[in-house]
């Protein structure tokens, strides 16, 4: 077939724009190449037409070509599938392919990985060695599409259950990816990279009964993140292991069961029963302390104003009189609020908080004074008074909740004795499957993309494009703080993802093609095909963490 010469548009994360002639179909990767030099950092993705694609995908006409790096999400998403699969077949080189590998949860800015095998003292250095192997012999990562009845043939031929269940259960799921590698062909449900040469950072790390596979971040790049184990995280995610046990519910084909055969009632039933135990055993252990300044910190969307209030009751059940305190009403005034790099105004530093007068504040209601509380007024902009005379005992709690309740700063004005520190967040406890992990900060994005949606009026697009910002204040101001905690509170209900398809399934297919956040809508889109939509959310309770999103809350 003759093809007429056609342009590219070619885009560069920077912004920079070029015109590609081709007079034959390309593949996007030999593009890439010959745009490497004008980058710092290597491509692992594209975009074309504003549709996220894999290198290998071939281009035979007119389009925009955006070449993405690991500072894009999606990108990202692949560089660590791709050393996903690479470190899976260099365990199976070493100890056989046999053995099974199991990606259950994110650990220290990596994932953290279970392998069903005996292994050495020195297993870290050797599995690390082996993958070096891989990517120095630059191996391609051959690819296809294939249907769902190629997928179901493929599954039963090689008697994969687990993932034929998945398949069966999504309604819908329609496409996946054949990719072979080193000999070996897996249903994937990521794109690739074009070969194993790509992977040039990435380490092994052993850690308790499993093992750390490192990468870079989007915001270091070209470099592993420090290596930091947050003992309390890592207790919080096995201690999901139980409840899963206890609900039945292991990964998504289970949840999707769950809804198809009505058993849904029963499992929304248990994960709140479990939920609201872990808020009395946190009840009981602040009364036990005799601690009376309860600080709640957490991401955005994790539930925190829902789980302030709840505990709050189980306080009053224990007998205690609590008072409730949100830190957002300690805004300063908004003509004082700081300004960030770029000279907009930045309300997620803490430098936005009325420090000395929360701390003055504080010291006061601890000694038993009367206080006038402040109500910040959003609209004008401007603390208001004299609505709020309040006054605990000398033995009363104060539950404060706010993204900065960890942060010394917040606080550094009471006695440390009076402190107790609860760190809240969505760490999701069901996988796609055993190769694919959902991410918190997925989960946490969807909630807000329905909440703002609900509450705020705001569509899907303006949430996604506002996301990059929030995540950014998070990794400054909130996640530093998070080992200051006393213990971690896991929002994250089981069922959760059938729920909140049902509201953002049809925001996120309102986006355009021609918008920012267009790919970035497509990629949630993809991720919700895993999941059946839970058609009725009455069985939710009305005072549950997910109402905070879906709406309906008694609580708020």
């Amino acid at each position: 077939m003759n093809i007429h010469p056609f342009t590219v548009a070619v885009m560069l994360k920077d912004g920079r724009k070029y015109n590609e002639i081709c007079d034959h179909a390309v593949t996007a990767e030999t593009i890439a190449r010959k745009y490497r030099e004008y980058s710092e950092l290597d491509f692992y993705a594209c975009r074309i037409d504003h549709r996220t694609a894999s290198l290998q995908e071939a281009i035979d006409h007119a389009c925009a070509l955006e070449l993405l790096d690991i500072r894009d999400v999606s990108a990202y998403r692949i560089y660590e599938a791709s050393l996903s699969f690479v470190y899976m077949r260099a365990v199976q080189h070493l100890y056989g392919n046999h053995v099974q590998v199991r990606f259950p949860n994110s650990l220290s800015s990596g994932t953290y990985t279970l392998i069903r095998a005996e292994m050495d003292a020195d297993a870290a250095e050797k599995i690390t060695a082996e993958i070096q192997r891989i990517v120095d012999a630059d191996l391609p990562f051959e690819r296809r599409v294939v249907n769902l009845e190629e997928m179901e043939q493929f599954l039963e031929e090689k008697r994969a259950n687990n993932d034929l269940k998945l398949v069966k259960s999504a309604p819908d799921l329609n496409q996946a990816l054949l990719y072979t590698f080193d000999g070996v062909t897996e249903l994937c449900f990521h794109e690739m990279v074009p070969s194993t040469g790509y992977l040039q950072y990435f380490g092994v790390e052993r850690y308790r009964n499993g093992f750390i596979l490192r990468y870079p971040r989007p915001k270091s790049p070209q470099a592993l993140p420090e290596l930091n184990v947050r003992k309390k995280l890592y207790q919080a995610f096995a201690e999901n292991s139980g409840w899963r046990r206890i609900i039945g519910i292991d990964c998504a084909a289970d949840l999707n069961e769950a809804i198809e055969n009505g058993r849904i009632k029963e499992v929304i039933q248990l994960a709140e029963a479990v939920q609201e135990r872990k808020i009395v055993e946190i009840a009981t252990d602040i009364i036990h302390t005799g601690k009376r300044f309860v600080m709640i910190a957490g991401p955005s969307s994790s539930g925190k104003t829902t789980f302030a209030k709840r505990l709050c009751i189980q306080l009053r059940v224990l007998g205690a009189k609590p008072l409730y305190l949100g830190t957002d009403d300690y805004f300063v005034e908004r003509t004082e609020t700081p300004v960030d790099e770029e000279g907009k105004k930045d309300y997620e530093t803490i430098d936005a908080l009325d420090l000395e007068l929360f701390n003055t504040q504080m010291e006061a209601l601890l000694k038993g004074e009367k206080v006038d509380l402040p109500r910040f007024d959003f609209q004008n902009g401007t603390k208001v008074f004299g609505e709020r005379i309040a006054s605990v005992g000398l033995d009363e709690p104060i539950v404060i909740e706010g993204i900065h309740g960890l942060n010394p700063r917040m606080s550094e004005g009471v006695d440390e004795a009076e402190k107790y520190r609860i760190y809240i967040s969505p760490l999701t406890q069901l996988n796609i499957d055993d190769h694919n992990r959902i991410s918190v900060s997925d989960v946490r994005m969807l909630r807000r993309i329905v909440r703002d949606y609900q509450f705020r009026g705001y569509s899907a697009a303006k949430t996604i494009e506002a996301w990059p910002s929030v995540r950014t204040g998070e990794e400054k101001h909130i996640f530093p703080y998070t080992d200051q905690a006393d213990v971690f509170f896991n929002s994250h209900m089981l069922y959760e993802l059938g729920a909140l398809k049902n509201v953002c399934e049809k925001l996120l297919q309102e986006i355009k093609p021609q918008d920012p956040s267009y790919a970035e809508a497509q990629r949630l889109l993809d991720f919700l095909k895993f999941f059946r939509k839970l058609d009725d959310l009455y069985p939710v309770p009305n005072n549950s963490i997910l109402r905070e999103f879906i709406g309906g809350s008694i609580i708020l």
